[in-house]
Order: structure tokens, then sequence, then C-alpha cells
């Protein structure tokens, strides 16, 4: 039971870094191309513990993200649960996906949680841009997709979350 737990911290610490990861002060001229580490490490849990990690995580890590950003409550939270069903529906095929596979699908699937944000956001009246530069960031959350891929199954496998 002790080390049930302990498992399960695993899990809420990687989102808890992704956390401080996604509010790290950028330079403004740097901010359309921050990495969406959020969306990053939900799709990660998602296809590595399904059975975990699904629909309900997503939405509760959209409303963390909601808080932190200070954001319309739910906003985050309706396109981090689409993402999660499109990576629920598909986590045995992304297991076998090369990790340039992997990086394709994680730049349509943040450009998609960027998309649906963007436009979220101009139906709430929080944004009028029409600037496509903030789908650079989709750009660089595929470019370091590997990298933290490795590094969350290595913690995965250090910790034996299952």
């Amino acid at each position: 039971m002790r080390q049930r737990a302990h498992r399960v911290w695993v899990i809420v610490l990687s989102f808890l870094a992704a956390y401080l990861l996604a509010i790290v002060p950028f330079p403004e001229w740097a901010m359309n191309y921050r990495p969406e580490w959020v969306p990053m490490v939900l799709i990660y849990w998602v296809m590595a513990l399904p059975y975990r990690v699904g629909i309900g995580s997503a939405w509760v890590a959209g409303i963390m993200l909601d808080i932190l950003e200070g954001s319309v409550l739910g906003l985050n939270s309706v396109s981090l649960v689409i993402i999660a069903y499109v990576t629920l529906s598909l986590h045995q095929r992304l297991r076998m996906f090369s990790s340039i596979q992997q990086s394709g699908l994680v730049l349509a699937l943040v450009g998609l949680n960027l998309v649906l944000c963007h436009w979220l956001q101009i139906m709430t009246t929080q944004s009028v841009n029409v600037n496509l530069m903030f789908l650079m960031s989709a750009l660089t959350s595929a470019a370091i997709w590997p990298s933290l891929f490795y590094l969350l199954r290595q913690i995965r496998r250090r910790f034996a979350v299952r």
C-alpha cells in the first residue's frame, strides 16, 4: 500500500514540474516558442498508463492550468480532455511508433490544443490576435518530445510506476 501511494506521487510530481515549466518567465520575443509542457506530460502518462491517467485527470490538469494562467475556467480543460481522448483511443498504436512518428503526433495534438485554446479565447473575447505564431510552440514541443519521453520513461521505470 505504501509503495502504491509513492508511485502515484511520481505522476503528480511530473505534472507539478510541468506546471512550473509552464509558468517560467520567458522574454516577450520567445513566448510563442514556449513548449507546451502540461499537454506533453499528459500525452505521455495517458499513453503509458491509460488505466490510471485518463479523461478525468486531463480535466483536473486543465483546471489547474487555467488557475495558473489566470484564464477562463475550463478553457484548457476542454482542450486537454480532447487530447486525452485522442491519446486514449490511439495509445496502443502510439507505443509502437518510433520517436519521430510520436513527435509528429505530438505536433498534431499540441497544435490542436493550441488552436482550441486560441479559438475559445476568441469566443470569450480574451484575445483577438489573428497571428498564427502561437502555433510555433507546437513545433518546439514536437522537437523536445523524444527527450521528454525518454526522461519520463526512465522515471517511470526507476520508480516502477504501474
